[in-house]
């Protein structure tokens, strides 16, 4: 199994905050003169997952010049084991405004699934330079227009176990990407994946985009008109460029055999800054 994280170029680990986050900070070498004018990015990972889902993005960011702040959310990956059972959804939103704090300036947000929503949310009150979603978990205005057809079940447990990731069977990832998911993938705090969720008893989170003003991307792993439609929608809601990708996975946009596509996409969005 080729492990992804230990390609990763030389760089900064810290813990910081009274939860210890792990905190992974790139620099290129050819950063100091091309950021000067350039916020960092921030990349906010989604559930079950941690900064080590992000390991084939960050040295194409960082050989383009940017400064990359790559979170884990408390209890994820390396950062301090707590007691999942207690934490919440806005738990996550402080983590991520401790990040922006440690980054100094305004950073422009990259949040994949659980993280685009929690950017989302965080994006009414903190100001951000800017905003990219990866196929992110849709708001409840989002849902509105476009339900889906069958709603998911509340998980009935405090704690949710890692997703199974079986056999090779993904159209657009190898066994090898696979297997580099199944080592790292770890359990999900049930209070938090409720809060966005959507079931007869939630309604997933409402977005405010009138108080959203900043630059914003949304990309979207596409396999059906609906998929497309959500992304479509998503970005109406939010004044957002879209960039959806047909016969694409969730996971496969991040780590699958095309994930060059989704940063070629960022990497072209992000020219305005």
């Amino acid at each position: 199994m080729k492990d992804f994280t230990k390609e990763l170029p030389d760089h900064i680990e810290k813990y910081i905050g009274e939860n210890d986050l792990f905190l992974e900070i790139f620099e290129g070498e050819n950063l100091p003169k091309a950021t000067k004018k350039r916020p960092p990015l921030l990349f906010v990972h989604g559930s079950y997952s941690g900064s080590w889902m992000w390991s084939k993005y960050i040295p194409h960011f960082i050989n383009e010049g940017w400064k990359c702040y790559v979170m884990n959310l408390r209890s994820h990956y390396k950062s301090r084991l707590l007691d999942m059972t207690k934490i919440t959804f806005e738990d996550y939103l402080e983590d991520i405004k401790e990040v922006i704090a440690e980054c100094g300036v305004s950073p422009i947000l990259i949040g994949f699934s659980m993280g685009g929503i929690l950017s989302q949310k965080l994006a009414e009150t903190v100001e951000i330079a800017g905003l990219v979603l990866i196929d992110s978990v849709i708001s409840r205005e989002v849902h509105e227009v476009v339900p889906y057809k069958e709603l998911a079940q509340l998980p009935s447990g405090n704690i949710l176990p890692a997703p199974a990731r079986e056999e090779h069977t993904s159209i657009d990832e190898t066994a090898d990407d696979i297997e580099f998911q199944r080592k790292y993938l770890t359990m999900e705090s049930s209070k938090a994946f409720s809060a966005f969720s959507f079931s007869i008893e939630t309604k997933g989170i409402s977005i405010d985009s009138s108080l959203i003003s900043c630059p914003c991307l949304v990309i979207k792993a596409v396999n059906c008109d609906d998929d497309d439609r959500r992304g479509r929608v998503t970005a109406e809601h939010l004044r957002a460029a879209y960039k959806g990708f047909w016969n694409t996975t969730h996971t496969g946009v991040m780590v699958g055999q095309r994930y060059m596509e989704t940063v070629d996409t960022i990497m072209d969005w992000l020219k305005r800054f």
